[in-house]
């Protein structure tokens, strides 16, 4: 019996990619550093565990669909009462905080 996989692209197959390529153009240790962990001491506040908050404006990051390129800038150089994070997050942690939250996207649907 033979078995065939079914290749198609979904959105967690699109989050992946965006992921990697954030990684490889960051360096091995943009793996290493635990999003998850940098988003619940910086991110949490406001944006919730679930990034549903909205906490001072905070925006809803369970329905967001912006690139991890703009979560980046986002993160990085703040926006409206968002704290920008340059001065306070290393270059590693910001990508592994974008990657992360690109995983809190859409998650009913998960």
């Amino acid at each position: 019996m033979t078995l065939f996989a079914v290749s198609c692209t979904s959105a967690s197959d699109e989050i992946e990619k965006q992921v990697a390529a954030v990684r490889t153009k960051g360096g091995a240790s943009s793996a290493l550093v635990d999003g998850m962990a940098v988003y619940r001491k910086n991110c949490i506040t406001c944006h919730g565990a679930d990034g549903k908050l909205g906490l001072n404006g905070a925006k809803d990051l369970s329905i967001s669909v912006l690139p991890i390129h703009d979560r980046i800038q986002i993160i990085t150089n703040g926006k409206n009462l968002m704290t920008p994070f340059k001065s306070i997050l290393s270059e590693e942690e910001i990508k592994a905080v974008a990657a992360y939250s690109l995983g809190l996207s859409n998650q009913s649907d998960k």
